[in-house]
């Protein structure tokens, strides 16, 4: 690019740039009125502002706990379609899909109540969490118990049981868990 391309480019930058300083200053002195785009975008940084600041400073109980009930739900949905397109042909296929609703209940009841926050909500999520590990385990075992095992990996991991998808179950648990330990939002 020629030294006239670059020095055309920098003034084309300069006028945008003036020209947004005009109109944002502008915009300070515009009236608004209710259902003003200004409004409601200082409303939406406002939330983020006091979300950041509740979470570094360790106040993230609520959201967790609801968070956690939302994540139980949608982690059950998936296992329970895999599970069926398996034919839940182990009796411990069932065991995730027993153990999600007293996480959920916990998760809303920590939403708006401290005491389901700590008393039932860490308790529901323990559970939840040991049996991610348990699936953590019995798929490892699955892919060993392939023709081949450990040996036909690449065969194995791929048609086997996912090796990863229990951990999802298992990091859900954790938030409930970590939801318990936090301090509650205002």
């Amino acid at each position: 690019m020629s030294l006239v391309g670059k020095s055309a480019k920098r003034a084309a930058a300069g006028a945008r740039g003036s020209a947004w300083t005009a109109w944002a200053g502008r915009r300070d002195r515009v009236s608004s009125g209710p259902g003003r785009h200004g409004d409601w975008a200082g409303e939406a940084g406002d939330f983020i502002d006091r979300a950041l600041r509740d979470v570094s400073h360790g106040r993230f109980e609520r959201s967790l706990s609801g968070l956690t009930a939302m994540a139980a739900v949608i982690t059950t949905a998936e296992i329970y379609i895999e599970h069926y397109k398996a034919s839940f042909g182990n009796k411990l296929m069932w065991s995730p899909i027993l153990v999600t609703p007293p996480v959920v209940a916990a998760g809303i009841g920590g939403v708006f109540s401290r005491r389901w926050a700590k008393r039932w909500l860490p308790l529901a999520a323990g559970i939840y969490t040991a049996n991610g590990l348990l699936g953590q385990y019995l798929h490892v075992r699955g892919v060993a118990r392939k023709p081949g095992g450990w040996k036909l990996a690449s065969y194995n991991m791929p048609m086997g049981p996912p090796i990863a998808a229990p951990g999802l179950m298992t990091i859900v648990g954790a938030m409930g868990l970590l939801a318990a330990v936090l301090r509650r939002e205002e």
